[in-house]
């Protein structure tokens, strides 16, 4: 892997490579990234990021409290693990991590974007396809732990840009079971998951706690993708994957998160669902998406899942220019920052219940809410059962089950 100072990116917009389109250019100065469309593409209606960055001629100025760059490319960025391995990685090439620019991790990411966008020049990171679980759970061990031996452009190589503090990597299921590691192209018949590693703080039943959270996101309606535990083993817990919802047929979707739609700093603390909830009216002009929407409310304030920032919930947008919320993802027991909500609920970060969630439902004008809320608090009452199902520890599920039984419901 070679790392040198990048002073200008161009980005493309690639459903597939033959629907290939240059977007713009990215482009750093001594202080500033400045980005500016295609003419080509200004032509094209395609609005990529509608609120900071509409299709329209001339230099745009990326936002300092991003370090500088647009939400849009910043939802391509790692985040947490995959900025951890970076800093390893350029550390043992003497280089320091304070002098990494968004534009040189860009070059890292490359096509390897989640997404539909592509950034060029790319850092070449070639390795073989077929690496076991396993052993990359070890090497994941070992970087968690500070210690020397893995292989970190390898795991660079097969993590691409997924964002989140825990270690995960981009793997292809082949239509027999067969697990191929490789994010850039997905090949015919097989489809794109991502697997996850546990963090250090993780218990041993993380991954079947999580399955098991999307089991019963499912039962209370909500659209989720397809998860699975990969690797169990009567001595081994196995790990969490989940189908992506960026790839499909080979064909990559443009995706993106509420947080770089709305330019704000990671783990910003003064989101509230209502501003969720229209977003998502304002984008997709869809009131079924905002009923979607507010599901994914009810069922983050009822399983107690209060890791719930801004870049948790995503977009979808087509090639004809649609927006649909994307299934949901990153459902999990979760205290959250100091025990409370990352995102409010109708002003409540603490302890909210259903009160607040009537009273979400009512600024956004929501018809139906009663029912939604009923449902949800249904599926979320059966916990015990999807645990059983998925197989979570029992002091994990009795954990996870207390703290389910004090929302107020």
């Amino acid at each position: 892997m070679k790392l040198e100072p990048i002073e200008q990116l161009a980005v493309y917009y690639e459903p597939s490579p033959e629907r290939r389109r240059k977007v713009g250019r990215l482009v750093r100065t001594q202080r500033q990234i400045l980005f500016e469309y295609e003419p080509e593409f200004v032509g094209s209606k395609l609005e990529l990021s509608p609120f900071h960055l509409p299709l329209r001629p001339g230099v745009v100025v990326g936002p300092a409290e991003l370090d500088g760059l647009m939400g849009m490319f910043d939802d391509s960025l790692p985040d947490g693990w995959g900025r951890l391995l970076i800093d390893r990685r350029a550390a043992e090439l003497g280089i320091s991590s304070a002098s990494l620019t968004p534009l040189d991790r860009l070059t890292l990411v490359g096509a390897r974007s989640m997404g539909a966008l592509v950034y060029e020049p790319e850092v070449a990171l070639d390795h073989a396809s077929v690496v076991k679980l396993s052993q990359l759970a070890r090497e994941v061990d070992l970087v968690l732990r500070d210690a020397s031996g893995p292989d970190l452009e390898r795991l660079i190589a097969v993590g691409g840009s997924p964002q989140g503090a825990r270690p995960k990597v981009l793997v292809q299921i082949a239509p027999g079971g067969d697990i191929h590691f490789g994010a850039k192209t997905i090949q015919p018949g097989f489809t794109a998951w991502i697997v996850k590693f546990r963090a250090r703080e993780d218990e041993p039943g993380s991954a079947a706690l999580e399955h098991a959270y999307f089991l019963m996101a499912k039962a209370a309606g909500i659209d989720v993708p397809r998860t699975r535990l990969l690797g169990k083993t009567q001595r081994g817990p196995g790990y969490f994957a989940i189908e992506r919802f960026d790839r499909k047929k080979g064909t990559r979707i443009h995706a993106h998160t509420l947080g770089g739609l709305l330019q704000l700093p990671h783990g910003y603390p003064a989101l509230d669902y209502g501003d969720l909830l229209k977003v998502t009216r304002r984008l997709t002009r869809n009131e079924a998406a905002v009923a979607e929407m507010f599901r994914r409310a009810c069922f983050n304030v009822f399983a107690h899942n209060r890791d719930d920032h801004g870049r948790n919930f995503s977009f979808l947008m087509d090639e004809q220019g649609r927006w649909a919320p994307s299934p949901a993802y990153d459902l999990t027991f979760a205290p959250g920052p100091g025990g409370e909500h990352t995102m409010l609920v109708a002003g409540e970060a603490r302890a909210p219940g259903a009160a607040h969630l009537a009273a979400l439902a009512t600024g956004a004008e929501l018809r139906h809410s009663a029912r939604i809320i009923d449902e949800v608090r249904a599926a979320t009452s059966r916990f015990k059962r999807f645990a059983d199902q998925a197989g979570v520890p029992a002091r994990l599920a009795k954990r996870a089950a207390d703290a389910l039984a004090r929302v107020p419901r």
